[in-house]
């Protein structure tokens, strides 16, 4: 057989086959040497940094055992995905977060609020718990005496009381002055000045019960029984109205929701969620970085209140503030906690997965009763 018939008709397509074939595989092997598929575990040992910062009730160090819900849900993740993991504590949550853009951790895991801004820089898990800002005031008893007396005695309530006394003496005066100018034996001076003021000194002292002298016409007294009843009437509406609106202030405080933190000081922690809403809502913020600076700020009276995530100041509330803060119960906005991954992380998909798991065998609903459940019955949220 000649050489040229060897390599012509079905032998020659045969050999130019085989030489394609072997050249694709040579090609997948240089290009799985040169670009390797993503692996969840990138490090020799398959150990995943884990970043986190200390957040009760989500990330807490008990004697150098880390605990908490986020570190709790964490571990049962991480045996999900058959991996071990190594805790790395930030300090503050833009260290955490610059920490996972920058690839010095696989993955990040505490109380990250899920939001668009932060979706354009990182990948995020499925939510692994639903949350919302609130607020945390000082227990009303714990801001002392004389601030709620001033409070009290300039509170729009009152200064309303007092303009509607000022307004009905000076009615009263001008219609004594007017009956009592020209009576021989009346104290009141029948020009308007001194008459007016003297009438007025009158009608006053009769509003509190004091008056010493009596018009002397008979259309005088005829009105001053009239205002002695009116009096009885106004001070008793008045006095019954400051001691239930001080009653009120003193068990609840003055500050009731979101409106009554204009013009005051609020205190939360830098790079959060409830810094960017308080300052869309231009409220003076006290921003920190860490929430106990917050507490501290505000039981030393350098903040009027705390905006934060709702879970945090409710065990706060529960516990070292238990008798000395109160958590108010308006859910100022919404929130969702996630898992921040690196973006196109090639670990969000089997994290996603465990936790989809997690919540459809129960260990996720196990967890949460656990660690939130025990305040939710003693009504602290």
């Amino acid at each position: 057989m000649s050489k040229k018939r060897w390599f012509s008709g079905r032998s020659g397509l045969t050999i130019r086959n085989l030489i394609c074939v072997l050249l694709l595989l040579v090609g997948m092997v240089l290009s799985s040497l040169w670009w390797p598929a993503p692996t969840i575990a990138q490090s020799p040992s398959g150990e995943l940094r884990i970043a986190t910062r200390l957040l009760p009730p989500f990330a807490m160090d008990d004697r150098g055992q880390y605990t908490g819900f986020s570190m709790e849900l964490w571990q049962k993740v991480a045996a999900e995905l058959g991996k071990t993991s190594k805790i790395v504590v930030y300090p503050t949550l833009p260290e955490m977060l610059s920490a996972v853009q920058e690839q010095k951790v696989d993955a990040a895991i505490a109380a990250i609020s899920i939001t668009a801004e932060r979706e354009q820089i990182f990948d995020f898990s499925y939510p692994m718990f639903n949350s919302g800002l609130q607020i945390l005031v000082r227990s009303p008893q714990k801001s002392g005496f004389m601030p709620n007396l001033l409070r009290d005695l300039f509170s729009p309530m009152f200064l309303q009381l007092f303009a509607i006394a000022l307004g009905m003496v000076v009615v009263a005066a001008h219609i004594i002055w007017l009956l009592e100018r020209r009576h021989q034996k009346s104290a009141i001076d029948e020009a308007y000045f001194p008459g007016i003021f003297e009438a007025a000194w009158w009608a006053a002292a009769t509003l509190a019960t004091q008056a010493e002298e009596m018009p002397k016409g008979a259309f005088g007294r005829l009105m001053a029984v009239l205002w002695m009843f009116i009096a009885v009437v106004f001070v008793a509406y008045f006095t019954a109205t400051v001691t239930t609106s001080m009653t009120v202030q003193t068990l609840q405080g003055d500050i009731k929701g979101l409106d009554d933190l204009q013009n005051r000081t609020v205190a939360t922690t830098a790079g959060s969620t409830a810094a960017n809403f308080l300052r869309s809502k231009q409220i003076k913020t006290l921003e920190v970085d860490k929430i106990e600076s917050a507490y501290d700020a505000l039981l030393k009276q350098r903040a009027d209140a705390v905006v934060f995530d709702a879970p945090v100041l409710m065990y706060y509330a529960s516990r070292e503030g238990k008798g000395n803060v109160q958590l108010l119960g308006e859910m100022l906005r919404e929130e969702s906690y996630g898992i921040a991954l690196a973006s196109n992380s090639p670990y969000r998909k089997p994290i996603n997965s465990a936790l989809l798991k997690l919540r459809e065998n129960g260990a996720y609903q196990a967890l949460y009763d656990k660690w939130f459940k025990p305040y939710a019955d003693r009504g602290a949220n």
